[in-house]
């Protein structure tokens, strides 16, 4: 069970008295440590988050239409988004880790951050319910949402959309390697797009190492005029 500390820190949070719940403690354990862990919390706060953040959007940018909404919810509701808002609330303090995941730094592990993010999230719904858990993910994700006036669009998008007004064929993704703990795994993918020297990225996932491997070749090439073997 956690302490009081993380109780007050808790309800400053989401302004409301919090009881002990072992369901917070859960929430806030790492599979590494051999007890109960945020699995299935992380599962059911991903839901939650991303319906809430939709209606959001719906209603704040009444003139968009569901392309350039959608390039929003995927940007705010990535893990990355999730591990930058956990970082903003200090967040990681609180995580309850395996020596081991403790040794390897996973307290600041942006795949464990964004995990636990939304493993808390899904903690205050099933704890205090829909409208407790919407002020919430209003609360902190409404600087990151005013951010951007223009809709991001996934770098993995945008590489396709280029090689497809530039007459390449699409870009391929593949994982060359994995290695480290679970908790810790970094994964390295290879984009190739032929006519171009392959891009290597290594992240903690390998959705995040394919987007990182796509921002890459953006930085190199959207700007160019690219004259070359399509």
């Amino acid at each position: 069970m956690l302490n009081e500390e993380f109780l007050r820190w808790l309800g400053i949070l989401i302004e409301q008295d919090v009881a002990p719940n072992n369901i917070f403690s859960i929430a806030m354990t790492h599979g590494s440590t051999g007890k109960a862990d945020y699995q299935r919390l992380e599962f059911l706060g991903d839901r939650v988050l991303a319906i809430n953040i939709a209606e959001h959007l719906y209603h704040l940018y009444p003139e968009e239409d569901e392309g350039r909404l959608a390039h929003r919810l995927n940007a705010l509701v990535s893990g990355k988004s999730c591990a930058k808002i956990a970082r903003h609330i200090e967040l990681g303090q609180w995580i309850n880790l395996g020596k081991q995941a403790r040794d390897d730094g996973a307290r600041n592990s942006d795949n464990i951050l964004g995990d636990v993010m939304e493993s808390l999230i899904g903690a205050v719904y099933l704890t205090y319910g829909h409208e407790k858990a919407k002020a919430l993910i209003i609360k902190l994700w409404d600087n990151i949402i005013e951010e951007t006036e223009v809709p991001p669009k996934h770098p993995k998008s945008a590489v396709q959309e280029w090689c497809a007004s530039n007459k390449y064929k699409s870009p391929i993704y593949n994982l060359v390697n994995r290695e480290g703990p679970p908790h810790m795994a970094q994964f390295t993918v290879e984009l190739t797009i032929n006519g171009f020297d392959p891009i290597i990225a290594t992240a903690s996932s390998k959705q995040l190492a394919e987007t990182s491997a796509a921002e890459i070749f953006l930085r190199k090439n959207q700007t160019k005029k690219i004259v070359g073997k399509k």
